[in-house]
C-alpha cells in the first residue's frame, strides 16, 4: 500500500509502516490511498473505518464487491458521497496474490495466445473511489500502472518540475483521470509494435513464395483484438458515464473552482478521446487481419485458376496429338504412310507443327502467360 498527502505544491508519501488509523487529511489538500487487490480485501475493515474518520462515510458493500473483482468490465456508478469507476487497464504481465501475504506476488496467470506483443497486454481491472478530499484506488499486484505514475507525481513535486511549470493534480477527480488517461496511453505506446506485427504475417499471407501454417496464432490474434475492442468500448462508456454525472456537480461558487471544473471537463474529453484513438486503432487492425486472411485465400485461388489453366493449355496440346498417335495405330491393313520408308518422321513432323502451332495460338490468347506478382 502506498499513501501520497497532495497539495497544491508538494507530494509527501507516507511512510509504509504508518497505522491507517493515524493517517491526517492535509489541510488544502486530499490523500491518495493506492492498495492492491488482495490488500484493499484483508485490510478493507481498517480502511472503512479510515474512510469514516476522515470523510464520515464507508463504502457500500456492493462497491467494495466491484473493487474486490477481477472480472468486473469497466464502468461507472456513484453516490450521493462519493464516485465509483472501474477501469480495466491495458498494461503488461498479470499476476495473483495470496490471502496469507497480501501485495506479493504468487503466481502468473497462463499466457494469452496470439502476437508476443497481445501476451503483454493484461486487462485486469483498477478500481477507483473518488471522495471530495480522498482518492482511494485498488490495483492488481504489482501494478506498473499506480508506480508508474506515483513517480511522476513525485517528479512533478520537485523545485525543477515546479520551475518548468509542472502543475499537480488539483482534487482527487483531477487525479483519477490523470491516472486513467496514463493507462490508456499505455496502450497507445504498444500500436508500433503491434502493427508491425500484424503487417509482418500479412505479408506472409500475400507472399506466394511461402506457406502460412500460423492459423492458430493468427486466431488468437483475432480474438485477442476482439476482446480488446470490448474492453475498449465498457472504457468509453464508463468515461461517458463519469462525464455526464460531472455535469450535474452543482456550480462552483468561486472563479477558481469553476476553473477548476473546467479543467475537469476539458480533461475528461481528453481522456474519451484518447479512447477513441485505441478503439479506432484496435478496430482497423482487427480489420487488417480479417482482410489479410480474406486475400491470402483470393490469392490461393488465383494461383489454383492459375495452374489449373496452365495444365488445361497443356492437355488441349496433347490432345491432337495423342489423335494422329491413335489413328497411326488402327489394326488397318492399309493406312497412308503406313508403308512408306520415311512415313514416320513425316508424322512426326506432322504432329511437331500441330503441337508449335498450338503453342503459338495460346500464347497469342495469353493462356500461357505469368500473372504479374
Amino acid at each position: 500500500m502506498r499513501i501520497f498527502s497532495i497539495t497544491g505544491t508538494s507530494v509527501i508519501e507516507t511512510d509504509a509502516l504508518t497505522p491507517l488509523a493515524d493517517l491526517r487529511r492535509p489541510a488544502n489538500g486530499y490523500l491518495w490511498i493506492a492498495c492492491g487487490r488482495r490488500e484493499f480485501e484483508v485490510m478493507q475493515g481498517q480502511i472503512q473505518a479510515t474512510l469514516q474518520a476522515l470523510c464520515g462515510m464507508q463504502l457500500v458493500d456492493l462497491h467494495i464487491s466491484d473493487l474486490l473483482s477481477n472480472q468486473l468490465p469497466s464502468h461507472y456508478d456513484y453516490t450521493s458521497q462519493y464516485d465509483i469507476l472501474v477501469f480495466r487497464r491495458l498494461a503488461a504481465g498479470n499476476s495473483e496474490t495470496d490471502l496469507a501475504q497480501p501485495g506479493l506476488p504468487l503466481h502468473r496467470l497462463p499466457a494469452r495466445g496470439g502476437p508476443p506483443i497481445l501476451r503483454r497486454i493484461d486487462t485486469s481491472p483498477v478500481g477507483f473511489a473518488v471522495f471530495d478530499h480522498i482518492l482511494l484506488t485498488v490495483h492488481p499486484t504489482d501494478c506498473a500502472v499506480r508506480d508508474a505514475y506515483a513517480a511522476k507525481l513525485l517528479n512533478a513535486a520537485s523545485a525543477e518540475s515546479h520551475a518548468a511549470g509542472a502543475r499537480l493534480p488539483s482534487s482527487p477527480a483531477d487525479l483519477m483521470l490523470r491516472i486513467v488517461n496514463h493507462m490508456v496511453d499505455g496502450y497507445l505506446e504498444l500500436r508500433r509494435e503491434l502493427t508491425h506485427q500484424l503487417d509482418h504475417w500479412q505479408a506472409e499471407l500475400v507472399n506466394p513464395k511461402t506457406r502460412f501454417n500460423n492459423w492458430a496464432a493468427l486466431l488468437d490474434a483475432r480474438l485477442a483484438l476482439h476482446h480488446l475492442d470490448e474492453i475498449c468500448e465498457d472504457q468509453r462508456s464508463a468515461i461517458q458515464d463519469w462525464t455526464e454525472a460531472l455535469k450535474t456537480w452543482p456550480d462552483a461558487e468561486t472563479p477558481g473552482g469553476q476553473r477548476e471544473r473546467e479543467l475537469l471537463h476539458i480533461r475528461s474529453r481528453d481522456v474519451l478521446e484518447h479512447i477513441e484513438r485505441v478503439v479506432h486503432h484496435v478496430r482497423r487492425l482487427e480489420q487488417s487481419a480479417e482482410t489479410a486472411v480474406q486475400m491470402h485465400f483470393n490469392a490461393q485461388s488465383h494461383r489454383t485458376n492459375e495452374i489449373m489453366r496452365t495444365l488445361t493449355v497443356l492437355t488441349a496440346i496433347f490432345l491432337p496429338l495423342n489423335l494422329i498417335a491413335g489413328i497411326f495405330g488402327m489394326n488397318f491393313e492399309f493406312i497412308p504412310l503406313l508403308h512408306l520408308s520415311n512415313g514416320f518422321w513425316i508424322a512426326m513432323s506432322f504432329m511437331l507443327l500441330t503441337a508449335l502451332g498450338l503453342v503459338l495460338f495460346f500464347w497469342r490468347k495469353h493462356y500461357l502467360e505469368r500473372s504479374a506478382r
